[in-house]
């Protein structure tokens, strides 16, 4: 049961407040971040269930925050569609079970995929290619949120690679983190977590410090220069992973 007290809501406006901040700036690391900190002080299921209102409200800010919104949901939408179809498969199969290690192994994995853009060693998918890797990235990708809560691997670099601009870069990652936190949501319906009323208005009153932490971080972002956002985009991957892969 859910028991929120003073020093805990504290904790949980800041851990918001820099969740937004950190999305504001480089379109991701809510969940990562929010979940990671939460979980030193209440079980994961509750952490994601706080997650919920958050999530879905700063990621329909930010997939509507820019002007290609209709062009990038014709192109992306087979993916969107495998994050949906992958992320209910899974846990319709795996139901409660816990895969052990594999949100360590997905921080590796993003170490490895950050280190290697911040060496400037560039991946492009071609439209060619994109056709049919798109839906397979989307299961993948609902698959292994469904197992870990995190929702970037594979589709952030497979977004990345699709040589994106910046702006346009940060609304499809918006897109694809929609999805994400949608069909996690229906994942989470089957346990009675999200019924739980102090649960749901504490998760409802984190919007506040996650919208003014992400309004911060859009702020500074406008004001960097797309290599330099292009460096921080990886940094804050780095740190994400390396944050995953320390989790036992």
């Amino acid at each position: 049961m859910f028991e929120p007290s003073a020093p805990l809501i504290l904790f949980i406006a800041l851990t918001f407040l820099l969740a937004g901040f950190v999305k504001g700036v480089v379109g991701l690391g809510l969940p990562t971040i929010a979940v990671g900190l939460l979980g030193l002080s209440m079980p994961p299921l509750q952490a994601a269930a706080l997650l919920i209102a958050p999530s879905v409200v700063t990621n329909i800010w930010q997939l509507t925050g820019g002007s290609r919104f209709t062009a990038l949901l014709h192109r992306l939408w087979p993916m969107l569609l495998g994050i949906f179809i992958g992320t209910l498969a899974a846990s319709w199969l795996l139901g409660s079970q816990p895969l052990h290690y594999a949100t360590s192994v997905l921080g590796i994995a993003l170490v490895a995929y950050a280190l290697l853009g911040l060496g400037k060693v560039h991946f492009q998918v071609t439209p060619a290619t994109e056709h049919w890797l798109a839906p397979v990235i989307g299961a993948l990708t609902g698959a292994v949120t469904a197992v870990t809560g995190v929702f970037v691997i594979p589709s952030v670099p497979y977004l990345q690679a699709l040589g994106l601009q910046k702006e346009e870069l940060i609304q499809a990652l918006g897109l694809s983190f929609m999805a994400s936190t949608l069909a996690l949501a229906i994942s989470l319906m089957h346990s009675d977590t999200l019924q739980q009323g102090p649960l749901f208005g504490a998760s409802l009153l984190a919007l506040l410090p996650a919208l003014g932490g992400m309004f911060l971080g859009q702020w500074l972002r406008q004001r960097i220069s797309q290599e330099r956002f292009r460096q921080w985009f990886f940094c804050g991957l780095l740190l994400l992973g390396a944050n995953l892969a320390l989790r036992f």
